[in-house]
């Protein structure tokens, strides 16, 4: 059977290596005779693997011991509720969001249920088709949240704001992608089947000062400082998906790190891009100066070569392109793991629409 080329939003694209290595693991973890699936959380081996998964991430983040990395269950979609919880007060708590997409908007609705949201920037009225950026963020705010990617519109902040409060950013897909400052946050959290592995677990990276400073009582399943204590286990965690992230991120540091793949992914998006920017057929659904690195959503000019083109990528052995049911058109998702060849078979399928 040929490998299909994955341009799937999420759960995404992963290197072969990670693949395969989880597949041994699967029948045979460390030559320990039992599945990862079935070994105890508590066993040295699995606590080795938790161990590193914490470790990397700071290594290829560039952070120090003021800051504790964890891994949780719930999805991106818990820290919704999780960030106001442990950072906003419980006496006349209020957040700053920046409103610029589905899952911007999803924070700022939980957000909404423990205090005051003050939403400072939004696109919304324009279909979320750039990122706001006028605007100010003063001390009068417990934090400030942001959403870095924009699966679904193909936006993404370029540059963060600076503000004089805690600054949240919800880096769900475009994390481990580009060099930026990640020692500017406060609290960082990625789901991980975006960039880094498969759904089922959640990269959080906070800074432990800010924490235990609401006056909330916190549910025990929703305090950052409870699994901090507990290093990621407090309760069972999600295994699979912690060590296949911890072999995605290996490969991603045995391959140049983050800067590498930045590399890659400048050179992925100009191609796709170009082609976008040449071909009258084509046009993207944002703005040039705020498109994304990781997911290109764009659409056909002309509807009645819809069927064409949808045969003829599909023909290519092209898989994940359809654009979001809230959206249309198209989108290709270009991860960390996908290759530029990839890319060139859609660029080609593209150039031969006629």
């Amino acid at each position: 059977m040929s490998k299909k080329h994955n341009f799937s939003a999420g759960p995404c694209i992963l290197p072969q290596e990670v693949f395969q290595k989880s597949a041994e693991a699967i029948l045979d973890f460390n030559g320990s005779g039992l599945s990862l699936l079935e070994i105890s959380h508590r066993s040295k081996d699995f606590v080795a693997v938790m161990d590193e998964a914490r470790a990397i991430v700071k290594r290829l983040m560039n952070l120090g011991d003021d800051y504790e990395v964890l891994y949780l269950g719930g999805g991106a979609s818990m820290q919704f509720a999780m960030v106001p919880f442990n950072l906003m007060k419980s006496e006349n708590g209020k957040a700053a969001y920046v409103d610029t997409g589905t899952w911007a908007a999803g924070a700022i609705k939980e957000a909404k249920k423990l205090g005051k949201v003050d939403v400072v920037g939004s696109s919304k009225e324009e279909n979320y088709s750039f990122i706001p950026k006028d605007y100010k963020v003063g001390n009068e705010y417990d934090y400030y949240h942001c959403t870095s990617n924009n699966t679904i519109y193909g936006t993404q902040m370029r540059e963060f704001p600076k503000v004089d409060t805690l600054m949240v950013c919800d880096m769900s897909s475009d994390i481990f992608s580009r060099v930026i400052d990640f020692s500017q946050f406060d609290l960082i959290y990625a789901g991980a089947q975006k960039n880094m592995g498969p759904a089922g677990t959640t990269l959080v990276v906070v800074k432990k000062e800010i924490l235990g400073k609401t006056g909330r009582d916190i549910p025990s399943m929703l305090d950052y400082s409870l699994h901090i204590a507990k290093e990621s286990m407090y309760n069972t965690p999600p295994v699979f998906p912690i060590y296949a992230s911890l072999l995605t991120l290996q490969h991603l540091e045995n391959n140049g790190g983050i800067a590498a793949a930045e590399i890659r992914n400048e050179a992925k998006a100009k191609l796709l891009y170009g082609e976008i920017d040449r071909n009258p057929l084509f046009e993207t659904f944002c703005v040039k100066e705020d498109r994304s690195l990781m997911n290109v959503s764009f659409k056909l000019m002309d509807e009645s070569k819809k069927e064409e083109f949808d045969n003829a990528w599909k023909e290519a052995g092209i898989n994940g392109l359809n654009g979001h049911r809230s959206l249309g058109g198209y989108r290709a998702s270009m991860y960390n793991a996908l290759p530029i060849e990839s890319v060139q078979v859609l660029v080609d399928v593209m150039q031969n629409l006629k």
